[in-house]
């Protein structure tokens, strides 16, 4: 069976494709940003020596690592209601995503906090930098500048599930394209190029987030 590739009815409708592609950097931007402060939240939870502290951030961290994004997007949105808890598609597309991000985001800042030497610290405070310094300058900056790349990693996969959130309804590209196919039934060159904007949105938050990178970790370690 041949097919006639045809772009024009896809390529007409970019300015969908467009809005489509700012709403998937609107709402994975908003989402790694509250995700990571979160993540940092649950992380000193964690490492609390209070074992009840310690237990609840445990006990949410496994949960959403270890159930899919897709189950935790139909929860909020389907689910909540239930509870007297309605959001909008796309308020349950941020909350999901932060949620999901901020556990994994705990683990990897975690792994970062306990590379810190605990000689470091003690030298901080023999210097006489107040608690909060020590926490900012000694511990957490040097922390995540040690998991960076992970970081980096993890929110550029988490802007690429953003995609599930569809399912429910938020206007971000792959609804627009699944939109935009069932008026055009051209399946292959919709998401061919869904595909390659999703590849250039990528590399949109890789060159951002290295700028970011090299504009607050790029000191000396030596």
């Amino acid at each position: 069976m041949q097919h006639t590739f045809d772009f024009a009815p896809v390529l007409d409708a970019w300015p969908a494709l467009l809005q489509g592609a700012l709403q998937t950097l609107k709402i994975s931007g908003i989402s790694m940003a509250l995700g990571l402060c979160l993540g940092i939240v649950f992380m000193l939870m964690r490492m609390s020596p209070i074992k009840a502290v310690s237990a609840v951030a445990l006990a949410y961290i496994e949960v959403i690592r270890n159930t899919p994004f897709l189950v935790q997007v139909f929860f909020i949105f389907f689910g909540m209601p239930s509870l007297g808890v309605t959001l909008t598609a796309e308020q349950a597309a941020i909350l999901a995503m932060t949620l999901n991000c901020a556990a994994y985001s705990a683990e990897i800042v975690r792994g970062g906090v306990e590379s810190i030497r605990k000689g470091q610290i003690e030298a901080g405070r023999a210097l006489g930098l107040h608690t909060f310094d020590v926490y900012r300058y000694i511990i957490f900056r040097p922390a995540i500048r040690a998991v960076y790349p992970a970081l980096c990693s993890q929110f550029i996969l988490m802007m690429l599930n953003s995609s599930l959130v569809a399912s429910v309804s938020a206007e971000e590209l792959t609804y627009v394209g699944q939109t935009i196919d069932a008026e055009t039934f051209r399946s292959f060159e919709v998401y061919f190029v869904l595909g390659v904007i999703y590849l250039a949105l990528s590399q949109f938050f890789s060159i951002v987030l290295q700028l970011i990178g090299k504009a607050y970790f790029s000191y000396p370690t030596k």
